[in-house]
């Protein structure tokens, strides 16, 4: 049996996963680490993430894993595919998407980063809710609003700037997908309008193997607006 990793989305942590995790069956293992780790003080760059989760894993007797990564985790899980392919026995990729940023995307993460180190605080990102949950969700259950608020408000703003300049560095890694043979899922809310249902189905046509879930009534936080649909989907990848 291969254990999974899951890599969490922007400004959350490994809570996202928690309700997710409990719906999981057949693995032996979980791993959802906080990112970016005990890397702060380095460069910011998704490639230092991704390979201190390899250099993590390996050292725990590990040599295959399942990855799934959300929004900033698919970041990180496909820097993990470019730079340690023998590693990555399966990849689920959800809310997330495989090009780089545009120009606008790439200067706003600058300036929210810059804001967040001058003020010292989280305040920058505390309206991301908004964009971040489906219209659903935001209308039917706003306790799903509240949780993440409450998330969002707890992180720290140096893990907030470094983790947007290392998502601003990110190169388009459409092409690391292409050569992907082992079992691959992209989930995607309906309802996702940070990166939509096209930024997935452009995954989809660019891997050899790869399967898309649509999930309904959901946004881009999936793991938390639709638990199970995306335990569902991991599980997929084990079997």
């Amino acid at each position: 049996m291969i254990p999974l990793l899951l890599l969490h989305a922007f400004p959350l942590d490994h809570r996202m996963w928690d309700e997710v995790e409990a719906l999981l069956t057949g693995f032996p293992a979980v791993f959802a680490p906080d990112l970016p780790g005990d890397l702060r003080r380095q460069e910011p760059a998704l490639e230092a993430v991704a390979d201190a989760a390899a250099e993590q894993l390996r050292a725990a007797g590990i040599d295959r894993v399942l990855v799934g990564g959300l929004s900033m985790g698919g970041y990180v899980a496909l820097a993990l595919l470019e730079r340690h392919p023998d590693l990555v026995a399966g990849l689920a990729l959800i809310d997330t998407k495989s090009t780089a940023d545009a120009p606008e995307a790439h200067a706003n993460r600058l300036r929210v980063a810059d804001e967040a180190e001058r003020s010292g605080s989280v305040d920058v990102v505390r309206p991301m809710s908004g964009v971040l949950l489906g219209e659903t969700t935001r209308a039917l259950r706003p306790e799903v609003t509240a949780v993440v608020d409450g998330w969002i408000g707890e992180q720290d703003p140096a893990v907030v700037a470094w983790c947007q300049r290392a998502m601003a560095a990110r190169p388009d890694r459409t092409d690391v997908l292409r050569t992907f043979d082992g079992p691959f899922v992209v989930v995607v809310g309906a309802e996702d309008t940070v990166t939509p249902v096209a930024a997935a189905e452009h995954m989809v046509q660019a891997a050899p193997h790869a399967r898309l879930v649509v999930v309904p009534r959901a946004g881009h936080l999936t793991a938390i607006e639709d638990p199970a649909a995306v335990a569902a989907a991991l599980g997929g990848l084990l079997s």
